[in-house]
């Protein structure tokens, strides 16, 4: 199967990179062409990285082998499903639904790997609503088993189904859910992540005091402000705001340090300072 992946930011990439573990053709497609280079040289990297663990089932050169590189869409016309990944925002996703409509077969699957935004809205940008559907995936997507696909109101039964097998062949865990602001993931797991930042301004703790609390007291793999980090501080902010909008309720709106530190440029590991500071490490791994 040819497949199209629209983003080559830390999600598109990582698509990228499952869809070729997997034995699929993908056309990669990002307007920046350095943003291109920087999600090939992550693959790279991640797929050096699972090869020294043993877990690759080909060598690595050979998957990356599988994956090109585009500035067009255009160069998705022969693709048999896309999987959009660009950048949480309603207005760039609703523009890019029409264009990709236009430029690929009618019979194909457009899906995206948004978050939080409306399938529907995206579903009518484009003749075909009840090909359309959410398949977002979780960070490190190669690593992370589950998958939200999202049902729209007109999601067909066919297109749901095809999306839950194909997530199933992947290797990963679908999980249905309905087409409404968060859907299930981020409707639970930002509020959380966002009342941390309420009270890392409170000063009711530490940034590493409250992410303690969580892992060593609730048993979670990682802090939530550590995860904002790893999410990206912009994202979760895109996010709330979506869900302040979509469930009119300000108890959504996000956090005053959250906002700042995205303000101020600090958006998590990749920019190197979010909540923690990274610029270390970066310098470390690149010595």
């Amino acid at each position: 199967m040819k497949v199209g992946v629209v983003g080559a930011g830390t999600m598109g990439s990582g698509i990228a990179q499952t869809f070729a573990m997997n034995g699929h053709d993908v056309t990669m497609v990002d307007v920046a062409e350095a943003q291109l280079e920087r999600g090939l040289a992550t693959i790279r990297g991640s797929l050096a990285k699972l090869a020294e663990k043993d877990k690759l089932v080909a060598p690595p050169g050979e998957i990356a082998a599988r994956i090109r590189a585009a500035t067009d869409v255009a160069a998705l016309a022969d693709a048999d499903l896309v999987v959009e990944a660009a950048y949480e925002d309603p207005a760039v996703k609703q523009e890019l639904f029409a264009t990709l409509d236009r430029v690929t077969r009618k019979d194909v699957i457009l899906a995206s790997n948004t978050s939080s935004i409306s399938i529907d809205a995206l579903a009518a940008r484009t003749t075909r609503p009840g090909r359309v559907a959410g398949m977002h995936f979780m960070n490190p997507v190669p690593v992370m088993r589950l998958v939200e696909v999202v049902r729209g109101p007109r999601t067909s039964e066919e297109t749901l189904g095809a999306i839950v097998d194909l997530a199933k062949r992947l290797g990963k865990t679908p999980v249905v859910s309905a087409d409404r602001p968060g859907f299930i993931a981020n409707r639970i797991l930002m509020p959380m992540i966002n009342e941390a930042f309420l009270a890392l301004d409170e000063k009711v703790g530490t940034a590493e005091d409250i992410d303690t609390v969580m892992t060593l007291g609730m048993n979670h793999p990682i802090g939530p402000l550590r995860l904002a980090d790893l999410i990206g501080l912009d994202v979760c902010v895109a996010i709330m705001e979506v869900l302040e909008r979509d469930l009119g309720s300000a108890k959504y709106a996000p956090a005053p340090n959250l906002r700042r530190l995205v303000a101020e440029g600090r958006l998590g590991r990749k920019s190197g300072r979010g909540v923690y500071d990274y610029e270390q490490s970066r310098v470390e791994a690149t010595a």
